[in-house]
């Protein structure tokens, strides 16, 4: 037997091996990455949802003729209700730093105009509250958008 062809072919098995194992390696480390990219995007989705929809409700909750007691009770229920609370904490274990931050500065100004609106504000006091909302969330965005790639 010539020990150059069983070395050879044994060289030619491991480079063989060893390039399909650093392929399958690369190809899983992609497939990682996007996964991990569509998780944070249907997250963020979601949060800017949430934010959203409980400021709209917060806003109508503004305008109905109620008295002071049941309107501070509707704006505490459409908070817990909106589920934003609940998300954060998905946020804080997914997203970027960056995008966490922004995410809480959100929350906290959303949180401010449920407390204004407990405490009975109007007029232009809850609107310059709902201005720094929208400011917030539109930040958020932008950081959410940067840290996903796409163009802003």
């Amino acid at each position: 037997m010539d020990w150059g062809t069983l070395v050879g072919t044994a060289l030619g098995a491991t480079i063989g091996v060893g390039a399909t194992l650093v392929a399958d390696r690369l190809r899983w480390k992609r497939e990682e990455a996007t996964r991990k990219q569509d998780v944070r995007r249907q997250l963020y989705g979601e949060y800017l949802t949430a934010l959203t929809r409980t400021r709209g409700r917060l806003k109508e909750v503004r305008r109905a003729d109620l008295d002071g007691d049941e309107r501070a009770r509707q704006a505490a229920a459409i908070f817990v209700e909106g589920g934003a609370y609940e998300l954060r904490y998905q946020m804080a274990l997914t997203a970027t730093a960056p995008v966490v931050e922004h995410s809480d500065a959100a929350l906290r100004k959303l949180r401010d105009v449920r407390d204004r609106i407990q405490e009975g504000a109007t007029g232009e006091e809850l609107q310059a509250e709902l201005h720094l909302l929208i400011r917030a969330i539109k930040t958020l965005r932008d950081a959410m958008r940067a840290d996903l790639g796409a163009d802003t």
